[in-house]
């Protein structure tokens, strides 16, 4: 007899109610997703994601105490022993903080008013160590982030890589910055799945890409990729 998986644990911080209690209670009716904590603020949310090491914390970015981006940098930022996975949670207005937050460690991002359905896909794909990257979401705000010549608090450019990449894996850079899955980068390029994932695995080494979200925004930042593409 198959033992189910133990249920997805995760952690909701907003400054808004409205959001707190919409999240949890989509969240809470998914048979493999938990709600085991919900904070008010960052300094909050901080403080419950390392006592009770949720598999995915979702942070607003606007948050009183301790805003969204310093919260994910002290719980997955570059100099965290043991990071937690963080999807960090924006509006459109906002989205030049975007980039930043991913530099700092968090594996994805969605947008409030993305539905439930996203918003659960989002909290799988963080815990299977994966990232959110679609064309709905990711493609719109990384476009608007290459067009933003004077953002609030810019981040450094994305280094080269430390080897070239193959003609093979700048193709699957550019379908991942495009917010296609591993499976439909499979099919699009005649390829088996396991192929699709030894490239990440040596594209994520060649750029020091912590997950395809750091993939997709150094694709669009050094223009791998562009608009109407």
């Amino acid at each position: 007899m198959t033992v189910p998986a133990p249920p997805i644990r995760v952690l909701i911080a907003d400054d808004q109610e409205m959001v707190r209690t919409g999240f949890r209670f989509f969240l809470d009716a998914q048979p493999d997703i938990t709600v085991v904590a919900v904070a008010v603020d960052g300094e909050e949310a901080v403080a419950l994601a390392r006592r009770e090491r949720p598999d995915v914390c979702l942070l607003d970015i606007r948050m009183p105490k301790l805003d969204g981006l310093a919260a994910t940098r002290l719980l997955a930022g570059p100099e965290v022993a043991d990071p937690l996975r963080v999807v960090v949670v924006t509006t459109f207005d906002l989205d030049e903080y975007v980039y930043g937050a991913l530099r700092g460690g968090a594996c994805g991002f969605l947008l409030k008013d993305s539905g439930p359905t996203l918003l659960a896909e989002a909290v799988r794909a963080a815990a299977a160590g994966d990232s959110l990257v679609s064309p709905s979401v990711t493609v719109r705000l990384l476009r608007h982030l290459t067009a933003t010549t004077a953002a609030p608090a810019p981040a450094p450019p994305a280094p080269a890589p430390r080897e070239p990449l193959t003609d093979r894996e700048a193709e699957v850079v550019r379908l991942v910055a495009l917010g296609r899955t591993n499976a439909e980068i499979a099919a699009e390029l005649y390829v088996s799945l396991s192929t699709v994932k030894t490239h990440l695995s040596s594209v994520q080494l060649k750029l020091a890409a912590r997950n395809r979200v750091e993939i997709a925004a150094w694709a669009w930042q050094h223009g791998q990729v562009r608009p109407g593409s």
